[in-house]
């Protein structure tokens, strides 16, 4: 199944995150998956992960493809690059929707490279591509 690009109804919490990147990683697992796959370094409880991952199928991120034995099998359906988009657009509303001061910030610090602009005047690129494409 392909997963849908949508992103989900709430917010997610870094918690959830963390377990969507599991889930994103896996493609489909059962919670005790996604428990053992966690970083060893952070022992989360069976629980606790299960709560998490009840909390995202009711916020429409993930959903129970099948059940194997006394155990469910869940697939994401919020793809990664739409809950990154969706945060990136919460922090920048909190900039005025501008990227501008993030952009100098992290330049400013080294967080950004050479590397990471090659790869951003590229996705303008594209963009621009399409958008004068989809002109025609």
């Amino acid at each position: 199944m392909s997963m849908k690009r949508k992103s989900a109804s709430e917010k997610l919490s870094p918690m959830e995150l963390e377990i969507m990147q599991t889930f994103w990683k896996l493609k489909s697992a059962s919670i005790r998956e996604v428990q053992e796959a966690l970083p060893k370094k952070r022992k989360v409880e069976y629980t606790t992960v299960q709560t998490i991952v009840y909390r995202l199928e009711k916020k429409g991120a993930v959903r129970r493809a099948k059940k194997i034995g006394n155990a469910h099998v869940f697939e994401p359906l919020v793809t990664k690059k739409s809950a990154i988009g969706s945060m990136v657009d919460d922090f920048l509303s909190l900039f005025g929707g501008s990227a501008e001061p993030v952009m100098l910030h992290m330049a400013e610090s080294g967080k950004l490279s050479l590397e990471d602009l090659k790869a951003l005047e590229d996705a303008i690129k594209q963009t621009r591509e399409k958008k004068e494409a989809g002109d025609e």
